[in-house]
């Protein structure tokens, strides 16, 4: 873990990484990958430690609240954060200044947080996204090692539902002859349904892989999968998309099954829910 002083921290779009690299392990993670131009290791965490106090002078000069988002790059709740509380930091401002949030995470440290959420969610929006790639306990210890299981991210969304706080899960990546089965994709839709989510994100029944990331991801198929390399080799060659060759019967399945519970599966409507800020509630409490 190094430190530094950043010079910005909300993107166009009003989205925030406190973290820059991973502490997770996740074999299949796209960040790894040499587009992002990172010049540290991946594991060695890049601390945004002035954060906090360029969010808040962010947050000053906007002329409408709105949502922040956070965790698009980079879980927000990495090993670190328990004794560093950036997050934290930043969602105390975001508070403070009555803007909305968003946050994406795979990790139960998100809970340390709950009662500002909360918060967050009565005078304003909050929304939590988890990923969750397999219903598979022993799977899921292999593909995101170092992070909560399934299960437990399960109980998260529906302590979340508790209290009153909407939750969206990441359906995302499916990997081609690893958990690219009718039997995964359903275990998690109804996962969903029990913890009450208003949407599932998923962008193709399948994964990417490019330079950095796929190398990654071969050494971690070798160390757990022997043979499996092989086969994507064999498959799809460097293709960027990797498409389950089960996707057709996937993707039946998982409409279905989001129909049958009430589920919203269409991106781009999701994505307008987590943008969407309660302006007109909003203004009745000020």
């Amino acid at each position: 873990m190094h430190k530094i002083q950043a010079k910005g921290i909300l993107n166009s779009g009003s989205g925030m990484n406190v973290y820059r690299g991973c502490s997770h392990g996740c074999i299949y993670c796209d960040a790894r990958s040499d587009c992002y131009q990172m010049t540290h290791a991946f594991e060695d965490i890049e601390v945004k430690e002035n954060a906090p106090e360029l969010l808040e002078a962010a947050l000053k000069a906007k002329r409408r609240r709105c949502m922040i988002s956070t965790g698009a790059m980079c879980d927000p709740y990495l090993h670190a954060e328990r004794e560093l509380k950036i997050t934290r930091q930043c969602l105390e401002i975001i508070s403070k200044y009555g803007f909305g949030v968003t946050v994406l995470t795979k990790s139960d440290l998100i809970m340390r947080d709950i009662e500002l959420l909360e918060r967050i969610n009565l005078t304003a929006k909050a929304v939590v996204q988890m990923t969750i790639t397999t219903f598979d306990e022993e799977l899921c210890r292999i593909v995101e090692p170092n992070v909560c299981g399934s299960a437990r991210r399960a109980e998260v969304l529906c302590e979340m539902k508790n209290r009153g706080i909407p939750t969206v899960v990441w359906l995302t990546p499916l990997l081609p002859f690893i958990n690219d089965t009718e039997e995964n994709v359903r275990g998690i839709v109804r996962l969903c349904a029990e913890a009450g989510v208003f949407g599932i994100i998923t962008f193709g029944m399948g994964m990417t892989l490019r330079s950095g990331d796929r190398e990654y991801f071969y050494a971690q198929l070798d160390r757990f999968f022997p043979g499996l390399k092989a086969r994507y080799i064999s498959t799809y060659g460097n293709a960027y998309e990797l498409v389950s060759p089960n996707a057709p019967r996937l993707w039946k399945c998982f409409d279905e099954e989001c129909e049958k519970f009430g589920i919203e599966s269409d991106p781009s409507r999701i994505f307008a829910y987590l943008r969407e800020f309660p302006e007109a509630e909003q203004l009745s409490l000020f």
